[in-house]
């Protein structure tokens, strides 16, 4: 619990041709042999993620990748995965070997990068081996500066001259907060009680609670509040028990139904998933989804997304139970695909839904990439503890601890 999750933390990519340096510039940052070295062309593959802490940005992810240059079909294929890492990517950090010629590929990169709104970074490496009739390192850096639009800085992984160059530009450039909210501090007061529902049954990891559980009751804590954790079955005799009237109960989606039944109306409920879509992700465009839901046809193909894998259970919340739930709720015959881990569909056309986990393993890059290319080709989404919630009936007083989310779905209805 004391390990900052890597979906917490700051993503910073490495891109650029084949032996630009990535892997030689992670390792001289780190200070590590983290990545693999080589001067064979390729050497890294797929790509590789180290979390690390650099002072003062705090954790991060730096994640090394494969060369764009590599026009063999398995390089096309490499591309493929260092193109996916955009994805989740906070800050990209794009190489340039200071004795090679940019690449075109370079330039797309960089348009791709800027449509994105991710801050980019130049670093022309291997400065130490230009040679002394070329320009010096503050010309070659306001040369490529100017050609490309973006900042650079002079580095030498074989020397590490310019690495600490290299932190005080990510440390100008970095987001100053990758997450927009808070998961729960914002809704609490120091002193209060907060009560966590979480069921423990086939599907529950031995020995310890799932990561969103584990993230909430840090958030709790860390804003001088009280964690008190009971399984569903115990829930109503703890509230009974704990003599104060808690500021909010927060329940695994799977135990929306009851513990929504078993909670007093003057105490504010919500679930752990629709923490995560606000925390993660768009909380009014995942409302905004679920109000399509009525609008399914016979049919319709509904896509459900997750963003970890894991061993399927017998009665899984997302092959199993919520294809049941939506087809008593709508009454229709739905088609149901499935996704998870770090794939995402590149093309959703023909899907009418999509419907998505928490996203707790994933970053809020990631989250809300996904989010934005369902909109994009006009797929309403939603997600679990929304889409339960609504499914019983219970979406409105889910909502009441978000006053817009609250005023998106009454306005949706």
């Amino acid at each position: 619990m004391n390990t900052t999750p890597r979906s917490n933390r700051l993503h910073i990519a490495f891109f650029g041709q084949t032996n630009a340096g990535k892997s030689s510039l992670i390792n001289a940052l780190t200070g590590q042999d983290i990545a693999l070295v080589s001067d064979i062309k390729g050497t890294t593959t797929d790509p590789v993620y180290k979390a690390m802490e650099i002072l003062p940005i705090g954790p991060v992810v730096l994640i090394d990748t494969a060369g764009l240059n590599d026009d063999t079909t398995l390089g096309i294929l490499r591309q493929k995965k260092t193109m996916d890492v955009l994805e989740k990517t906070d800050v990209a950090l794009l190489v340039f070997d200071a004795n090679q010629t940019p690449h075109q590929v370079d330039v797309d990169l960089i348009r791709t990068i800027k449509k994105r709104n991710i801050p980019c970074i130049g670093i022309l490496n291997k400065i130490d081996d230009v040679a002394e009739s070329s320009a010096t390192p503050e010309q070659a850096v306001y040369d490529y500066t100017k050609q490309f639009g973006i900042p650079f800085v002079a580095t030498s992984a074989r020397t590490k001259q310019g690495i600490d160059s290299i932190k005080d530009i990510l440390i100008k450039h970095s987001p100053q907060d990758i997450h927009k909210h808070k998961l729960v501090g914002d809704l609490i007061q120091p002193g209060d009680f907060v009560v966590l529902v979480t069921p423990v049954d086939s599907a529950a990891p031995k020995g310890r609670v799932i990561l969103p559980q584990q993230q909430t009751v840090r958030d709790i804590i860390d804003h001088d509040a009280m964690a008190i954790v009971t399984k569903e079955t115990e829930f109503a005799e703890t509230l009974r028990k704990l003599g104060t009237k808690p500021a909010l109960v927060i329940t695994d989606s799977q135990a929306f139904e009851q513990v929504s039944a078993e909670t007093p109306l003057d105490i504010p409920l919500t679930s752990f998933s629709i923490l995560f879509a606000r925390h993660k992700g768009d909380l009014n465009s995942l409302i905004q989804g679920v109000s399509t839901i009525d609008r399914l046809q016979d049919g319709d193909k509904v896509l459900i997304a997750e963003g970890c894998t894991h061993h399927r259970q017998a009665d899984d919340i997302g092959t199993v139970k919520i294809p049941r739930w939506l087809r008593q709720s709508t009454g229709k015959d739905l088609i149901f695909e499935h996704t998870a881990g770090v794939g995402f569909k590149d093309n959703l056309d023909g899907y009418k839904l999509v419907i998505h986990c928490g996203g707790c393993m994933l970053n809020h890059k990631a989250m809300n990439h996904r989010i934005s290319s369902s909109l994009e080709e006009n797929v309403p989404i939603v997600n679990y503890g929304v889409l339960i919630a609504y499914i019983h009936g219970i979406l409105d007083r889910a909502l009441d601890p978000f006053a817009q989310a609250k005023m998106i779905w009454d306005e949706s209805k």
